[in-house]
């Protein structure tokens, strides 16, 4: 993977942690906004990003961090398809 890949890939990841730091527990985060805190750009070039930060959630998700919602319930990254949201997984 190259170098910046990485680079965007851990930021993606600071990101969503950061934001959803934010947010009181339990409160979810749309992957949109992730994009757009992500990019620098004043366009709509945060676009680009949603398939990256899915991913790096999916990782997020195998790191125990947070977990992927449909419709309120915890879904596997694999098997999430449409609209997701993000929230700091339960510690139990």
């Amino acid at each position: 993977m190259p170098h910046d890949e990485q680079q965007t890939d851990r930021r993606l990841e600071q990101v969503i942690l950061e934001l959803l730091d934010g947010r009181a527990p339990g409160a979810t985060i749309c992957p949109t906004d992730a994009a757009r805190t992500a990019y620098e750009g004043d366009d709509d070039g945060w676009r680009a990003l949603m398939e990256p930060v899915r991913q790096a959630a999916g990782r997020l998700v195998s790191a125990g961090e947070v977990e992927i919602t449909q419709a309120g319930r915890t879904v596997e990254p694999a098997e999430a398809r449409g609209p997701i949201r993000i929230r700091r997984r339960h510690r139990r």
